[in-house]
């Protein structure tokens, strides 16, 4: 008999768990990955969003018109105002799961929470999590930590504003040494200012509002991608409202997409049907069969549409998997199709200038794209058999889940050096994690063309390895991370692949899919415990910490650390730092500092901010 099989299953192995052990125990399945804040997606700022709908789900009902979010230190505090819960049903409300008013479709026709778990997990999720409601001159206040209840206030009479505020501190346990990244909030709540036309959000004393919806979304976001070639096209009808422009500089597509105000970003249903429906309509309106790629190469285009009780692919909403328009039963593709050819057709007839801008376009897009194709085919050719005998790439077992999406935890570490190759290669974790091999530093490609990709071989071996060519759809990899030696040679490199990035791939950027792996600088250990150092100031602690004649390693580089201790890197203590690109940077400028002309310069300054690089070259490059 097998061992699984001799082992005792009784009654007792039988376990009911409470709603908020639940969470605890299964977090992803509530809010995704968990993270330390260093991504956007990380559930912290999921907490931060599932609080916040519920406030915006108000405001769409025409109740409440401002919405206040501080962040102190560690903890959230969200108050609206709005109608307030309802005192007798509060504690239930952030305690008991399937409750809510989101099933009630008469009160939240088009909702962004739909399941009632949103408070709830925030609240298991959270070391403190306390609720008060304002209703009609009295207040409730619940508190709790970690799902357990505290204490349930009792009724008090109050001369505060009608509305809800909700307090929260994430969890260490969950969590571990988190923190927010404001730039990530921002973006968050500018996201619901664009969509709720007449809101104010006040994130931290700054006012976020829009009066422009969508159109003020793509002004905002527009920077760094060079001048766009027309006017942005706004268009607004029933359920569905859009904007697009093209760039006369960057490469790819970039769109932003949400379903009933939630940022849907991996797309889905509606995101698809807009893109089929501007190839389409512009096919038609000029009478000419363009490829799609010449019509779409360098979109900047967001879209928003209204859906009565969306189906979404996972709890944490980035996937719209809805096909119909409730409670009409039209096709999500039908609708969508229908409006963008009414309104498009009709806004270029009437502006003959965009027009033509826009068939210029298609065909500068059509002339590179068949200057390309011959490059493109050879260095294809080229990929077929370097992949026979080169091991630039040693790729993860698994890049999607069981729902065809991207992992958020599927990893590339793009590395120089055979030993530093080597030491994440064998520490990583092969299910989620890719190694790809630089062979020295990479070509300078500031102001070069994108032929260069395919023509230089390491640039078109990574390219591939992403599988970017084509735009970020069939992106393999969540999370691409630079990890290069923190000295000189290691920080030029990786200001050459943030060159690359940037000047190919900019909306890899963008969607918050760049990092720079933090390794440490020192050891400090004695014969009980070891400390890993990223910094003087950490050193500094360690020491004071185990006193005494500790020793000191100094790490120069990748190589020189073990792939045992590697483990520990890039396994759960993870340190990522996020390449961010700031509104008002402008990618040329950027780019022609560090990497033009004036390199005297550009090494001085490396080497002068060495020491510091993640507070003052990144923030300086792309923050």
């Amino acid at each position: 008999m097998s061992e699984i099989a001799s082992q005792n299953y009784t009654e007792d192995n039988i376990r009911s768990l409470e709603w908020s052990e639940h969470i605890r125990m299964r977090p992803g399945m509530y809010i995704g990955k968990l993270g330390d804040g260093a991504s956007q997606d990380d559930g912290i700022y999921v907490m931060i969003k599932e609080i916040v709908d519920n406030s915006i789900d108000e405001f769409v009902m025409g109740n409440g018109r401002s919405i206040d979010i501080t962040i102190e230190e560690k903890q959230v505090t969200i108050r609206d105002y709005g109608r307030g819960i309802p005192l007798g049903k509060v504690l239930d409300c952030v305690s008991k799961i399937n409750t809510g008013a989101k099933y009630d479709s008469k009160v939240f026709k088009k909702a962004v929470g739909l399941n009632g778990v949103g408070s709830k997990a925030v609240n298991a999720l959270s070391s403190w999590f306390v609720t008060q409601s304002v209703r009609d001159g009295l207040t409730k206040i619940v508190e709790f930590s970690k799902g357990d209840l505290i204490k349930d206030h009792p009724e008090q009479p109050t001369e505060e504003k009608d509305g809800t505020i909700v307090k929260f501190i994430p969890d260490k346990e969950v969590f571990g040494n988190y923190h927010f990244i404001a730039e990530y909030v921002e973006k968050l709540l500018w996201n619901y200012a664009f969509l709720n036309v007449g809101l104010t959000l006040r994130f931290n004393g700054e006012r976020l509002t829009a009066k422009n919806g969508l159109s003020d979304l793509l002004e905002r976001n527009i920077n760094g991608n060079g001048p766009t070639l027309y006017p942005i096209i706004h268009i607004t009808e029933g359920d569905l409202e859009f904007a697009f422009t093209h760039s006369s500089k960057q490469y790819g597509e970039e769109y932003y997409s949400f379903v009933n105000g939630q940022h849907t970003t991996q797309g889905g249903t509606h995101q698809t049907a807009f893109r089929e429906a501007i190839v389409k309509t512009i096919r038609e309106f000029y009478n000419k069969d363009f490829e799609t790629n010449d019509i779409r190469q360098s979109i900047l285009a967001a879209i928003s549409l209204k859906v009565q009780e969306p189906i979404f692919e996972s709890q944490t909403k980035t996937k719209l998997g809805s096909q119909y328009m409730e409670p009409d039963g039209m096709t999500i593709r039908n609708y969508i199709h229908d409006v963008v050819k009414r309104n498009l057709d009709n806004y270029l007839h009437k502006n003959p200038e965009t027009a033509e801008e826009l068939y210029r376009k298609i065909l500068q897009s059509q002339r590179e794209r068949k200057e390309l194709d011959g490059i493109k085919k050879l260095a294809k050719e080229s990929v077929k058999k370097a992949s026979l005998h080169n091991k630039k790439l040693r790729d993860c077992r698994v890049h999607y889940n069981s729902n065809h999406e991207m992992r958020l935890d599927s990893t590339i570490f793009i590395t120089e050096g055979d030993s530093a190759s080597g030491s994440i290669t064998k520490s990583r974790n092969v299910n989620t994690q890719a190694v790809f091999s630089l062979k020295g530093k990479p070509l300078n490609c500031f102001e070069l063309s994108k032929k260069v990709v395919y023509q230089n071989e390491e640039f078109n071996l990574l390219q591939t390895a992403l599988n970017i060519d084509d735009g970020l759809d069939n992106l393999r990899y969540n999370n691409v991370v630079v990890a290069t030696d923190a000295d000189v040679d290691g920080m030029h490199i990786r200001l050459l692949l943030l060159t690359f990035f940037l000047q190919f791939y900019p909306d890899l950027v963008k969607a918050g899919h760049l990092y720079i792996l933090q390794t440490p600088l020192f050891r400090v250990r004695d014969k009980k415990e070891t400390i890993y150092c990223y910094s003087e100031e950490e050193k500094q602690e360690a020491l004071d910490k185990l006193k005494g004649k500790p020793e000191i390693t100094r790490f120069k580089g990748l190589g020189e650390i073990s792939p045992d201790e590697f483990k520990y890197f890039i396994g759960a203590s993870i340190r990522l730092d996020p390449v961010l690109l700031h509104r008002d940077s402008s990618i040329k400028e950027m780019l022609s500092f560090f990497m033009g002309k004036n390199t005297p310069e550009r090494q001085t300054f490396i080497i002068d901010n060495l020491r510091i690089e993640e507070d003052i070259i990144l923030d300086a490059l792309v923050a």
